[in-house]
């Protein structure tokens, strides 16, 4: 008989699997809308419609503190079993939301205006880029509100939630989006607005989940609360949520310039190379996708053993994430070195961009081993509020890696760029590794 998966385990996977399961859908809402351009007869919409994602992709991406940062507080809040706290968690996420959501939205022109500057479409797709963005612009604190909340649930120990909201999310951005483009005969606008539509269906969504499987908890702590004399008791908590999130800012910025410089030196080597790459980030976001699970599973548990001050529990999650992460990365590997081309195949049918492949998809192997430290690690820290110590690493792998680009690229070119990829990976699971094993072991059983 086989041996029975024991608790660990089993928590481990009970939030880690409908995390993937997110993840794997997030990407859907941009497939869909690129699909349904792609048969507008026009090749300007399809570069429209990749531009005005990519600049929501990043804004958002930046601004990704607000889940991440509420998940591991609220994670450690509930492992105190302190729901007063987790509460004034939700509120202080839901307050920061808003204010960014709209800062965004008064300053839509200056910011629309500055990122076109950057990014410099050509002509004939500027005019649809800004259209887009125009009406994705108002779905902002929807967004953003959807991050607060869906990092407070898995700071509750619930990623079902987020899970079922973000398959309802995509149902109802391709419903929306085929409505309003093939029988209302809208045509970019009409992608924009389902995208906006299906973005409030998801906060509501959230909203509703929050008050019916959360609603006693608030109620309760927000009666407890009224007692409470404001002052002094309510700037700490906002110096502590205000100090993770700008640490986990930062850290997000780095690796935004690390990605955006990648793309930048690839497109350098000219359009075989830049799609090259492109085709093999595909490969790492797949990955990601998968491994992000566990990461989640490292904010939530690791959150609430180390605010539990549960020692024992609390290693031994350490020590199971790292066993699922490292057979993640050993089948991602074995399934990249066997079939990694015919992947890309599938991808795309230029000869000509399939046969530069074959001299660079071997970095893809490597991309599993050099990067699941980095993975599990940035999910722990996450959960424990550690955050400056991962800001650390990503600071320190950053400077690496644009290093290794400067040295290496004139040398051995594209093969450079790579090696200082997955070198930035590795260095920040090995900064963080330092970090756990100097500070983080001190936690009392």
């Amino acid at each position: 008989m086989p041996r029975k998966m024991n608790y660990r385990d089993q928590q481990i996977l009970k939030i880690a699997l409908p995390a993937i399961v997110t993840n794997i859908t997030v990407p859907l809402l941009g497939l869909v809308d690129t699909a349904i351009v792609g048969h507008m007869g026009k090749a300007a919409y399809i570069g429209a419609i990749a531009v005005g994602a990519m600049i929501f992709n990043l804004v958002y991406w930046v601004f990704g503190f607000l889940r991440m940062g509420t998940s591991g507080m609220t994670a450690q809040a509930r492992g105190r079993r302190d729901m007063r706290e987790t509460r004034r968690l939700l509120r202080q996420s839901l307050t920061v939301a808003f204010s960014v959501a709209a800062v965004m939205v008064v300053l839509q022109w200056p910011l629309r205006e500055g990122i076109l500057w950057l990014m410099g479409p050509t002509q004939d797709v500027r005019p649809l880029v800004v259209t887009y963005y125009n009406i994705v612009v108002w779905g902002a604190p929807a967004m953003l509100g959807l991050y607060a909340l869906s990092g407070w649930f898995i700071g509750m120990q619930n990623t079902r939630l987020p899970m079922l909201i973000s398959i309802m999310q995509n149902v109802v951005n391709i419903v929306a989006s085929l409505v309003l483009v093939y029988e209302l005969g809208m045509k970019i606008e009409g992608v924009a607005m389902g995208t906006v539509i299906a973005q409030y269906a998801g906060f509501l969504t959230a909203w509703g989940l929050l008050r019916k499987y959360y609603g006693r908890i608030l109620r309760d702590t927000e009666r407890q609360s009224l007692g409470a004399t404001p002052g002094t008791e309510e700037q700490s908590p906002w110096l502590a949520f205000l100090r993770v999130n700008r640490d986990i800012f930062l850290r997000t910025t780095c690796l935004v310039a690390v990605n955006l410089y990648f793309t930048s030196m690839g497109a350098r080597q000219g359009a075989t190379i830049l799609a090259v790459n492109a085709l093999l980030m595909q490969l790492y976001l797949l990955f990601s996708y998968f491994l992000d699970g566990f990461a989640y599973a490292g904010e939530a548990l690791g959150g609430r053993y180390w605010g539990a001050h549960n020692g024992t529990a609390f290693r031994e999650t350490v020590r199971r994430l790292f066993v699922w992460g490292a057979g993640v990365a050993v089948i991602f590997t074995t399934l990249y070195t066997l079939g990694g081309l015919s992947f890309l195949r599938l991808l795309t049918d230029d000869a000509g961009v399939v046969q530069a492949s074959q001299d660079y998809v071997w970095w893809a192997w490597l991309i599993p081993i050099a990067g699941v430290s980095a993975f599990i690690w940035d999910g722990i820290f996450i959960g424990i509020t550690q955050t400056r110590g991962m800001l650390l690493s990503s600071v320190v792998g950053a400077g690496v890696f644009f290093v290794a680009v400067i040295l290496l690229m004139p040398l051995i070119g594209n093969h450079g760029l790579w090696l200082s990829m997955l070198l930035y990976l590795a260095i920040r699971g090995v900064v963080q590794s330092v970090i756990y094993w100097q500070r983080c072991l001190i936690i009392d059983n």
